[in-house]
């Protein structure tokens, strides 16, 4: 039984090597081993994009035109009312906010994302924070950049990112051990 085994073993080896080797094959087919291989490919490079939106789900345009404007100006109403930032009733406010919203974003020294925009009047509001008092007065300037404005009030504070209760110092009790 061993035997007959070992034989069958051996047997398909042989036959295997015959239908690899390429020169026992008469037929014209110089590649034969390689006609019905399937090829499969695995891509082993990682995504290393962080695609990051400074934006924070608005796409805003600081040289955006007043017909630019009309066309998408309830979606802006909306987008500022659910970001807590009010557009007043003057006929430029919502000019104004897209064009201020858009300025920061695109600014270099700016942490965009941390800044709520009010107009009422043509009169831009900065709230919120920003990590350094430097950035502050980058959002200031680029707020004082828009063309149309009347005037820009300055409600920004300095703080960490993320650091919403700084002032709360360590109240373990010392006496305790």
């Amino acid at each position: 039984m061993k035997r007959l085994a070992a034989f069958l073993l051996g047997a398909a080896f042989v036959a295997l090597a015959a239908a690899c080797d390429n020169t026992a094959n008469d037929n014209g087919n110089a590649n034969m081993a390689n006609s019905n291989r399937a090829v499969v490919n695995t891509n082993a490079n990682a995504n290393m994009n962080a695609n990051t939106n400074a934006n924070a789900g608005g796409n805003y345009n600081a040289r955006i035109t007043k017909e630019e404007y009309e066309k998408d100006k309830e979606r802006y109403s909306r987008e500022a009312k659910a970001k807590g930032e009010s557009i007043g009733q003057g006929l430029e406010d919502g000019w104004l906010w897209v064009k201020t919203k858009g300025a920061l974003a695109t600014a270099d020294n700016v942490t965009a994302t941390d800044i709520n925009v009010d107009v009422n009047n043509g009169v831009i509001t900065l709230r919120g924070t920003q990590p350094s008092k430097a950035e502050v007065d980058a959002a200031v300037k680029v707020a004082n950049g828009i063309d149309g404005k009347k005037s820009v009030t300055n409600q920004l504070k300095v703080a960490a990112a993320g650091n919403t209760n700084a002032g709360n110092a360590n109240t373990h009790n010392a006496n305790h051990k």
